[in-house]
């Protein structure tokens, strides 16, 4: 008789190996115990490749208290292994739309909520950690609400950033795209909203 294991189980499971491997007391290696294969509820595509997706959270902050001029900021988040920040992504499971895969990391990982926008695109890219491929979906995510408890709050940290900001630190060149993308997609619509706000 096997055992099935919750989708939160193995997450905890996960986590707590993840802490493990960052202590010098411990010697056992994440990726010894759970290869990328074996995750039970993994999507991967007809090539092989592991499917991901993530979102770019993104808000309008008010530049100063006597302009009405917003700036656009995102959100990143720092990598597992604290080299780097990137955007929220996790693995698409089985059982779930690719929607709510996406809204599901950005909770967990960026402990954030709110609307879950355009599709920005789809990237293939190769793990750092694991050596294997990934096909990368992303969404534009309008933040609502900054949760001040959330699941991966112990082992990440979360900075908004303005997009030249962003640009300097994430390191990925894919999701660059993504966040070049985000930019052109919410250019026009401003724009809009400016020209409308004139108009009355």
């Amino acid at each position: 008789m096997g055992i099935f294991l919750s989708r939160d189980c193995v997450k905890f499971l996960t986590i707590s190996l993840c802490l493990c491997k960052r202590s010098p007391l411990v010697s056992l290696q994440f990726d010894s115990v759970i290869s990328p294969k074996e995750r039970p509820f993994q999507r991967y595509d007809s090539k092989g490749y592991r499917q991901v997706v993530g979102c770019i959270p993104y808000r309008y902050r008010e530049t100063n208290q006597s302009s009405s001029i917003e700036e656009l900021e995102v959100l990143l988040i720092s990598s597992q292994n604290g080299h780097g920040m990137l955007f929220p992504k996790g693995g698409w499971e089985k059982g779930e739309s690719m929607e709510d895969a996406a809204r599901r990391e950005t909770r967990e990982e960026a402990g954030v909520l709110g609307k879950l926008q355009n599709r920005l695109g789809q990237w293939n890219y190769k793990s750092k950690r694991h050596s294997i491929m990934h096909e990368g979906h992303m969404f534009s995510f309008l933040v609502e609400k900054q949760l001040d408890k959330w699941d991966e709050k112990n082992f990440r940290e979360r900075k908004w950033m303005t997009v030249a900001e962003a640009r300097k630190v994430c390191h990925q060149e894919w999701m660059m795209n993504a966040l070049d993308k985000l930019v052109s997609q919410l250019q026009p619509l401003r724009e809009e909203e400016a020209e409308e706000t004139t108009c009355t």
